[in-house]
Order: structure tokens, then sequence, then C-alpha cells
């Protein structure tokens, strides 16, 4: 383990003032419209990679960036950056007109008041199916634009309410990422986890329609405006929405979706060639600040990590929590501060993982516990930072379909991962550790 060094988290310090600050003072204090939305992001992050270059001089730059490459190679990092490209294409290839399609077809026979309990809760099947928590708002995001312009209901509620749904999957999956690392480094069976998890994620995604009920039956929303729509654009988006059920691969799962899309479009003559690929390319070109974000966050983590800063982090918070019901809820805080420094819920259960590992032992708290702690606190502060892979591409698409919203629209909007927080309190709190529990 690294030399502790609590000055190694200064990049972090940085990019927060920076980013919350310049946003307030735009949005708030200037007044300017979308002041959020205007902040360059990928400069900010810029600015914090060269303050953490700048840290740690004996080390030489060279050096420095070979710890970078090494961050930026890493497994997560690659296929997140895949995905946005992958994704990109699909959403430049079915473009506006196959999502509002699927939004007047769903419109027709569903009542457009429930529109968003609709959209999170397919969102919440889709995720869980796939695992993936990026995938599904890549997925379903078009569709709750095109929901949003037809329903009257805001943009930003229609996809907080998507991105709550698909953390709800990413929570509860078995073939999630943020399950697998959680029960991987806590040594727990993945069913032991699921069976712990539910009762928390449960009462939370019940509280999340209840909430929405109540909103939707509140809204001032007259009848949908339902626009004419081709059943045939519905088949891409309704093949992605069965390969995720159904589990398959993220992957295979859009590369469907974007054959399917392609010879569609070209087929009824909804677009020509030389467009379609015109599309394409700017589609790509939409996902490239989403990418940029996750590089260089993990590259400035790797040379925070190399400095010590993670490990002084690990080491406050295990002084700072004593007993069980304090070792759960450092458990808790301990992978959102990873979070927050890294942007990545699966990153930040990995590094998490072997200080809570030592905690659950000094503290009696069972493997199932521990796992199910960190992997649903990584995913509460992963659904609600606007910095986060899952609210830049909700954004991103949102842009790309004609919506300039921003992060901290959506936010007041994310409902289930509130109530997530509010229900793993209760669990940390209320629910005692039981003997032989294991």
């Amino acid at each position: 383990m690294k030399k502790a060094n609590y000055k190694a988290l200064l990049p972090i310090g940085v990019f927060l003032v920076l980013y919350l600050g310049l946003g307030i003072l735009f949005e708030y204090i200037l007044k300017i419209s979308m002041g959020f939305y205007s902040i360059p992001i990928v400069v900010i992050f810029l600015v914090a990679l060269l303050v953490a270059c700048l840290q740690n001089p004996k080390l030489k730059f060279d050096d420095k960036l070979a710890i970078m490459a090494k961050g930026v190679g890493d497994k997560n990092i690659i296929t997140m950056v895949l995905i946005f490209m992958v994704a990109g294409i699909f959403v430049g290839v079915v473009g506006r007109s196959s999502a509002e399609s699927v939004a007047y077809f769903v419109l027709s026979f569903i009542p457009a008041r429930f529109a968003v309990l609709v959209l999170f809760v397919v969102s919440a099947f889709v995720s869980l199916a796939m695992g993936t928590s990026v995938g599904t708002i890549t997925l379903i995001a078009p569709i709750a634009i095109a929901v949003a312009d037809s329903s009257g209901f805001g943009v930003p509620l229609c996809i907080g309410s998507v991105v709550g749904g698909a953390m709800f999957g990413d929570n509860l999956s078995f073939i999630s990422d943020t399950t697998i690392a959680a029960c991987n480094g806590q040594g727990c069976a993945m069913k032991d986890k699921f069976r712990e998890n539910f009762w928390i994620a449960m009462p939370a995604a019940i509280a999340t329609l209840i909430v929405i009920l109540v909103q939707s039956l509140g809204a001032d929303v007259g009848e949908a405006v339902i626009g004419e729509y081709n059943l045939i654009q519905v088949i891409p988006y309704l093949l992605v929405l069965v390969g995720g059920i159904i589990g398959i691969n993220v992957f295979v799962v859009l590369i469907i979706g974007i054959v399917c899309g392609a010879v569609i479009m070209l087929a009824t003559g909804a677009t020509a060639a030389t467009e379609l690929l015109a599309n394409m390319g700017s589609g790509v070109s939409g996902m490239f600040e989403t990418a940029m974000v996750a590089i260089l966050v993990a590259a400035i983590c790797a040379l925070i990590g190399e400095y010590g800063g993670f490990t002084a982090l690990l080491q406050l918070i295990k002084k700072v929590f004593k007993g069980t019901k304090g070792g759960k809820l450092g458990m808790g805080l301990l992978v959102g501060a990873m979070d927050i420094a890294t942007a990545n819920n699966t990153v930040a259960i990995v590094m998490a993982n072997p200080i809570a590992r030592e905690m659950s032992e000094d503290y009696g708290i069972s493997p199932r516990k521990a796992a199910s702690v960190l992997d649903t606190f990584s995913c509460i502060f992963q659904g609600i930072i606007p910095y986060g892979a899952q609210m830049l591409v909700a954004v991103s698409v949102a842009a790309e379909l004609g919506h300039a919203v921003s992060a901290f629209q959506i936010i007041p909007n994310l409902i289930y991962p509130f109530m997530l927080l509010l229900s793993s309190l209760v669990f940390v709190f209320l629910i005692p550790e039981k003997k032989g529990d294991k």
C-alpha cells in the first residue's frame, strides 16, 4: 500500500471548486441561462490533470505518463469508451424520427400521464438484464426525449426516471460489473449479495414509483400530442429492448440495433446512404466529450493513487468510524468518496474493497452485507454526480436530439438514487447483524 498523502487529493478539489464554482457563478449569480451546461468540463479536467502532473516533482514526467497510460488502459475505461462510440453510432443511425415513432406508439395505448412511470420500469428491467446503466441510458434516453416532447412532461424528469431505473438494474443485476467487483472483493456468493441488496433496492423502487405516480397525477398534462409514426422504425428499439431484457451483451445489442436501423432507414428511403454515414459520424462526435472525460478521469486517478491520495482517504475513513453501524456507514462513504474521485462506480468498489474487507473483519460485518453496502452506495453516488458517465451520456443524447439540458436540471429529478440513499441508511442503522450471518 502506498504511503498516505493528503496533498495528492488536490486535483479533485481543484476540479470540484472550478466546476461547481463556475456553475454557481454563471447560473445563480450572473443569471446566465444554462450556465452549468456552458462549462467546458473537458477543460476543467485538463486543469485538474495539470495540477496532478505538477505534484510530486521527484517523479519524472515520462514516469507520470506511464502511470497515466496504465490507468487509461484499464478494462473498465476501454469498455466505457467503446460503449460511448457504438452508442453514438446507434443514436446517429436511428435518429430522432425512430425515437419519436417509439414514443408515439407507446403513448397510443398508454395514457400520457403514466409515461414517466413506464420509462422508469422499462429502464429498470433493461438494466437488470444487461447489467449496464450506461448502455440502458443510451437505449432508452432517446425515447424519453420523444416522450417528453409529446406528453408535456419536462425533459429533466423523463431523463431522471431513465437514469434512476438504470441505476436500479446496475445495483441488482447478476452480470453488473459492480456486483461482480463487490462480491469478489468481499468473498461472498452473488445470490447472497442479491438477497441482501433486494431488501434495500426494492423498497426504494416502490417509493420511487409512488412519488412518480403522485407527481404524474398532480401534473398539468393534457392529451399526448401523438404524431404520425412508422411501426417499421420501432423495430431497432424493439430489438435492443428485447436483447437487453434477455441479457445479451450490450455491444451485440447495439450492433444489432445499428445494422437493423441502417437497413430500415435505407430501405424505406428515410435516409440516403451518404446522409446515413454522416449521421454515424455526427453521432460518434457527439460522444467525444463523454469519452474524453472517462479518459482524463482515469489518468488523474492513476496519478492520485500513485501519490498516495487514495490511501490517505481510506485511512481517514477507517479512523473516524467505529462500531458495526459506523463501519457500514464508513464503508458507504468510503466507496462514495472513491466514486466522487473516479466517476466510475466499478473502479470505486475495486479501490475500496481491501480496506472494506479489513473493516468488516474488525467490526463484525458479514461479507454479503459489506458487498451490498459497497455496491449500493457506489450506485447512489454514481447516479447523482454531474460528471459521471451515466449523466454525461444522458445529457449528450439529449443534446444530439435538440435539447440543451444540464446535469443540474436532471439531478433534482433523480428520485430513485435519493430513495435508495434513504433505504440504505435504514439498512445501516436499523437492520442488525445476525449471529452466524455469512
